[in-house]
């Protein structure tokens, strides 16, 4: 039979029906649905082109004369920041996701308007700062530079905390708003511990670990810090104290015993107290403070104002491009370290794998600077990054940056580098390991009725099954393995970093170190940021003159999108709704999903 057969078929019983058959309904519906379809993937792409258009066409905008650059830091600043198109648009009724800066934008920013003749100074917007104490160090330095090309930089907020105080030591005038606060009481750190928690649910969990220091483990079986982790975090914390003193002293006059003394006596409690210890040059409102910004830009009033933002700024600037065939690769691992793909947020085994294999095939690529910032995570995905580290170091130079965090697994793919850079308060070390194998069986039996049986092929069948107590022999199996990865952990430091088993073996035990603490120690070579790590790069390369390549290949904007607004949304709005307890559930959650030996730091402090 023909198709026209089939067509003429189809057409006659169809005539032969009423209008309301249910073939005719179906076929109907069916024709609603695809056309649905196509209405929406139609609007979809108008959509999407619409807003990329009007990302770009705002990029192109031209920064006015006599203009401010407008600096916030109410959101986190990253090593590398994801091309976001749906930033700061009214999606619906919300908001899109904002948009992220990278640590390089902001200093390239800062370098470009000090000699930029449109813009007269820095105005820095304070209040609510998200911006972690090593990037902020950083970005200190930058903004002194930038005042010693003779422009203003003001800076205001309606409270201060330590954070942002920080940064506006380093402004011509430091403005709060009468009645404001201002938290000046030194560093304090409160870690979680969960013991009393899985008490209440019946849940067991084992810590098998080496390494005295190695604390990632202990919130799941004290209630407690344990007198070794209280002495490493006093230690590295009373470091990164010092080191926030130096530097607020270094840039708003005030020695460093003063600054010290009114934090440990609470001395300013009120907008007044901060006034008269010369914390703050005055008390002003928003609107005077702008006044005196218009004023200053010779604006009309404070509407007139010429605000640049960051984004608009950057978008004004015409990239800079290179045309030496030499290039240095900026390898970013970022976020928790875990087999599998990973994510720009995440350090996936295989995809930064492939990134370096990438990096070492390109003869283009003279030398690869790893930009770490990662408290670890799982060790086996460690050394298969480290693998392909060695490897692309026997064929070119390979410097290591690390930035707030490098640690335990972080500290692992970075041993074997040349070269390794630290901040000063950089978290690094932490070179231990340790497994957790909770027993659910007690939860599941007095909380849900819920029990087990087994049947088994052998006695370790169902070894760390989770839905029963382990037994001595099974946990000792476990130690031992253990045991075998940490031994693997000193033997690659100590060849990576030419130092003696013995000497790595007196400095590990999970210890936390400063990246300060750490360079007297031989674990890192110099303090610098992420570009003297590339100036080492180029002078063991030997080459003066190249461009940068950025690594890995960032994913898709639209996919990640609406990856984010699928997951990374949800999550921050489950992280509002549960306040406090969100820390406590996270931590649990995550120590439940890992599963093998790991080299991780557990608990990343912030300041």
């Amino acid at each position: 039979m023909h198709s026209t057969d089939l067509q003429l078929i189809f057409v006659a019983s169809t005539s032969n029906k009423t209008k309301n058959s249910p073939m005719l309904k179906f076929l109907r519906l069916v024709l609603a649905i695809i056309t649905a379809q196509i209405v929406i993937s139609l609007f979809s792409i108008i959509l999407i082109i619409a807003i990329v258009a009007a990302a770009s066409s705002g990029d192109q905008s031209a920064i006015a004369d006599n203009s401010v650059l407008h600096l916030k830091f109410d959101q986190p600043i990253v090593d590398r920041a994801t091309e976001n198109p749906f930033a700061g648009l009214d999606l619906m009724s919300g908001s899109g996701p904002e948009e992220s800066s990278s640590l390089f934008d902001v200093r390239h920013a800062l370098r470009k308007a000090a000699k930029d003749d449109k813009i007269k100074g820095v105005f820095l917007d304070l209040d609510n700062v998200a911006v972690g104490g090593t990037m902020r160090a950083v970005l200190l330095e930058d903004l002194a530079a930038f005042k010693k090309s003779g422009k203003f930089i003001y800076a205001y907020a309606e409270n201060y905390d330590q954070a942002s105080y920080q940064l506006a030591a380093v402004a011509d005038s430091i403005f709060m708003m009468p009645m404001g606060n201002m938290m000046w009481n030194g560093l304090a750190s409160s870690p979680i511990f969960l013991q009393g928690m899985l008490e209440k649910l019946d849940i067991h969990v084992t810590l098998i670990r080496v390494g005295k220091y190695k604390s990632a483990g202990e919130p799941f079986i004290r209630k407690d810090l344990s007198a070794d982790n209280r002495m490493q975090m006093e230690s590295y914390m009373n470091d990164l104290y010092a080191d926030y003193l130096n530097q607020v002293s270094k840039h708003n006059g005030l020695p460093v015993d003063s600054l010290r003394r009114m934090a440990d006596r609470l001395d300013i409690r009120s907008d007044q107290d901060a006034l008269n210890k010369g914390m703050v040059h005055a008390l002003w409102h928003r609107d005077e403070v702008l006044d005196m910004l218009a004023k200053k830009t010779k604006a009309k009033n404070i509407e007139k104002i010429k605000m640049a933002s960051l984004g608009e700024y950057l978008g004004s600037l015409e990239e800079d491009k290179k045309e030496s065939k030499n290039e240095i690769a900026v390898v970013y691992a970022n976020g928790e370290i875990s087999g599998g793909e990973g994510d720009d947020e995440n350090i996936g085994s295989v995809r930064l794998s492939a990134t370096l294999r990438k990096a070492r095939l390109d003869d283009d690529i003279k030398a690869v600077v790893l930009r770490v910032n990662s408290p670890g995570g799982d060790a086996l995905a460690s050394e298969v990054i480290r693998r392909e580290l060695v490897l692309l170091n026997k064929k070119k130079p390979l410097v290591v940056s690390m930035g707030n965090v490098a640690a335990s697994g972080g500290y692992w793919i970075a041993a074997d580098a040349d070269s390794i850079f630290a901040e000063p308060t950089t978290i690094t070390g932490s070179i231990g390991v340790f497994g957790l194998v909770p027993d659910f069986s007690g939860f599941f039996a007095n909380k849900t009725g819920i029990t087990f049986d087994r049947v088994v092929t052998g006695p370790y069948a169902d070894i760390m099954s989770g839905v029963r107590p382990m037994r001595a022999d099974e946990e000792a199996i476990i130690q031992a393995s253990v045991n075998r990865v940490y031994d693997d952990f000193i033997s690659l430091v100590a060849t990576g970093r030419r130092l003696g088993a013995d000497s790595v073996q007196a400095m590990a035990q999970g210890r936390v170190y400063t990246g300060r603490q750490a360079l007297g120690l031989g674990l890192v070579d110099r303090l610098g940021t992420e570009e003297d790590a590339l100036a080492c790069a180029s002078r063991l390369a030997k080459v003066k003159d190249y461009k940068i390549r950025r690594m890995p290949t960032p994913k898709d904007p639209f996919e990640d999108i609406l990856n984010k607004w699928s997951g990374k949304e949800a999550k921050s709005q489950i992280e509002k709704n549960l306040g406090v307890l969100y820390a406590p559930v996270q931590t649990a959650s995550q120590a439940l999903r890992s599963q093998g030996i790991l080299a991780r730091m557990e608990y990343v402090p912030t300041y």
